[in-house]
């Protein structure tokens, strides 16, 4: 685990080093017009930072969207990126904690991710059947639409999670 890791929400002079940090982490995905959609002038978005030695290093963000009946009821985790050379130290970990008990907090339902079972799964999510994604998925990502309950909510089989503006370009559902 990295010594002196803060984590805190982030502000708009962090939005600089975010872009550069999914410029540098994703090299092959252009995420930064998504990031830079998701963090200005909105309000429907958590957004955190890991900070070590006043130098950013990592960054999450989750987005509130509509499912069925609970209009602020669901949140989607992405995208979340982390220095090269921090990989394996566990800051990407306390990001996702600290986003999940904020949005606990605040009395969200649940929460979405498409991405890898074996990571998310450590915090507990476990692949969604009943939400349906923005898109439909390829068949082999099936296991990496995943979800976490933070709260017992009664939702119907079979809806369609509602997603704000910046998500609903079909290239960041697909291959």
């Amino acid at each position: 685990m990295s010594k002196n890791i803060q984590i805190r929400a982030s502000g708009s002079a962090d939005l600089s080093a975010i872009e550069n940090l999914y410029g540098l982490a994703f090299p092959d995905e252009d995420l930064i017009p998504l990031v830079r959609d998701l963090l200005v002038d909105r309000q429907d978005v958590v957004s955190l930072v890991a900070v070590s030695d006043s130098e950013l290093v990592a960054h999450i963000a989750f987005t509130v969207c509509s499912l069925g009946t609970l209009p602020n009821g669901a949140a989607l985790l992405a995208p979340l990126a982390v220095t090269q050379l921090l990989h394996g130290q566990g800051i990407g970990t306390q990001l996702v904690k600290a986003g999940l008990q904020k949005l606990e907090a605040s009395q969200m339902a649940m929460v979405l991710v498409l991405g890898d079972p074996a990571y998310y799964g450590r915090f507990g999510f476990t692949q969604e059947n009943d939400v349906l994604p923005p898109y439909e998925l390829p068949e082999e990502w099936a296991s990496a639409w995943q979800s976490i309950h933070l709260k017992e909510e009664d939702l119907a089989a079979g809806q369609k999670l509602l997603v704000p503006e910046p998500w609903l370009k079909k290239a960041l559902w697909a291959p």
